[in-house]
C-alpha cells in the first residue's frame, strides 16, 4: 500500500483557475488511482466547490483553504514577494514549509513561484542562486530528464555538478526503472577538450569523483544525442537548455504541420491515414505535451512542480503524478548525502597531470 500523502495546490494559478486544477485531480484519480493521496486547495472557495461538483469530487478528498488573494500572471517576482503573503500561491507554498503537504504544484507565474519558493523553502545547497528547472524530454529510449531549461543562465562548474545530482534523483525517483541513471553534459562535442571552461571543470569532477559521489556519468553528449536517449540525465545552463527546450518544441509542433497538411491532402491520403490511425495515435500520444508537462524545481528543501500556465486537466494531472512520486520517494534524502559526498569531494586537490618523461637519445 502507497503512503499516504497530502499535496497543496494553487487552485488559483494558470491561464484557467480551479476549471483545470480540480479537473486535473479528477484525471489524476482516474488513470492513476490516487490510492492514500489527498488535495489542500488554496483560492476561492466558492468557485473550488463549483468545480467539485462538476468534478464529482468530495471534502474527503480535497480540503479547501479558502483566500482571496491571487498573484498575477505578470506579476514581477519582486512584486509578488513584497505582495505576495496570503494568496494562494504563497499560501500553498507555505504548507510545504510547516510540514503539512508534501508537495506543491502550481500553473501560476513562474517567476513568482520560483522567487517565493526560495524565499520560504531555501537552497538545498549553498552554491545554487536559485532551483533548476528539469524538463522531461520523450525520447527513442523513453524519457530524459533535462535541467536547467531556463531557471540559471550562467552557470559554473560546481553548479553543472548540482545539476547532475538532482538530475540522477530526480530520474531515479520518477523516471526509472530500478537501474541507476546515467549522466552526461551537453557540449558541442564528445571529445574532452572540447567546450568553455565551465563545462570542462564540471566534466573533470564528474570524472575523477563520479564513483565517490554514486553517479554513473558518461561524459560529454550532443544536441542531437537528447532525443536519442543517449544518456537518462541531461546537464546544462538554463540559458542553452531553454533554447534547446524551445527549439526542439518548435520542430514538433513543426512536424505535426506537416504531417496533418500531408495526410489531408487528397482522398487517398486521407484513406492511408485512416489506416495508419493506430499508429499515429501512438506518435501523438508519445509527443503530446500533457503527458509530459510538469517541472519540478530542483534544489529546494521541498518539492514544487511547474505546471504550464495553460496546461488541460491531463496536463496539470501529470503534474500532480510527478509531484506524488517525488513527495513519496527518497529525493531530497538522497540529494542531501550526495551534496555531503560532493561538499568531500570538492575539498581534495585535482589530480595532478600526467608528466611525460622525454626519452634520452642512446
Amino acid at each position: 500500500m502507497s503512503s499516504p500523502i497530502l499535496i497543496s495546490l494553487d487552485a488559483m494559478g494558470g491561464d484557467h483557475g480551479p476549471s483545470v486544477v480540480v479537473a486535473g485531480v479528477r484525471d489524476y484519480r482516474k488513470r492513476h488511482g490516487g490510492e492514500g493521496v489527498r488535495f489542500l486547495l488554496h483560492g476561492d472557495e466558492t468557485a473550488i466547490r463549483a468545480e467539485m461538483a462538476r468534478c464529482a469530487l468530495t471534502d474527503d478528498i480535497c480540503i479547501i483553504r479558502h483566500t482571496g488573494k491571487v498573484v498575477a500572471m505578470d506579476e514581477k517576482p519582486a512584486q509578488a514577494m513584497r505582495r505576495g503573503k496570503g494568496s494562494s500561491l504563497w499560501n500553498a507554498i507555505e504548507a510545504v514549509k510547516l510540514g503539512e503537504a508534501g508537495a506543491i504544484v502550481s500553473a501560476g507565474n513562474t517567476g513568482a513561484l520560483m522567487a517565493i519558493s526560495k524565499l520560504l523553502l531555501r537552497m538545498s545547497a549553498h552554491g545554487l542562486e536559485r532551483p533548476a528547472i528539469v524538463a522531461s524530454w520523450p525520447t527513442l529510449r523513453g524519457v530524459t530528464a533535462v535541467l536547467d531549461v531556463g531557471a540559471n543562465v550562467e552557470s559554473d562548474a560546481e553548479q553543472l555538478v548540482e545539476f547532475a545530482i538532482m538530475g540522477e534523483a530526480f530520474h531515479a525517483a520518477v523516471h526509472s526503472n530500478g537501474g541507476r541513471p546515467t549522466i552526461g553534459i551537453l557540449n558541442v562535442g564528445s571529445e574532452d577538450m572540447k567546450g568553455h571552461e565551465e563545462v570542462r571543470e564540471a566534466n573533470r569532477i564528474l570524472r575523477e569523483g563520479g564513483e565517490g559521489l554514486g553517479l554513473d556519468y558518461r561524459g560529454f553528449v550532443e544536441g542531437d544525442d537528447i532525443a536519442k536517449g543517449t544518456v537518462d540525465v541531461v546537464v546544462t545552463d538554463g540559458f542553452t537548455g531553454n533554447i534547446a527546450l524551445k527549439t526542439a518544441e518548435g520542430v514538433a509542433r513543426f512536424i505535426s504541420a506537416l504531417m496533418k497538411e500531408a495526410l489531408t491532402s487528397g482522398v487517398m491520403a486521407q484513406a492511408g491515414a485512416l489506416l495508419a490511425l493506430p499508429a499515429l495515435r501512438r506518435m501523438r500520444q508519445k509527443i503530446d505535451p500533457s503527458a509530459i508537462n510538469g517541472g519540478p524545481l530542483l534544489g529546494l528543501n521541498g518539492i514544487v512542480v511547474k505546471s504550464h500556465g495553460g496546461a488541460d486537466a491531463k496536463g496539470f494531472g501529470n503534474a500532480i503524478r510527478i509531484a506524488v512520486e517525488l513527495g513519496r520517494s527518497d529525493y531530497l534524502v538522497k540529494v542531501s548525502e550526495s551534496f555531503n559526498r560532493l561538499t568531500a569531494v570538492m575539498e581534495q586537490p585535482p589530480a595532478p597531470a600526467a608528466e611525460h618523461a622525454m626519452e634520452t637519445p642512446q
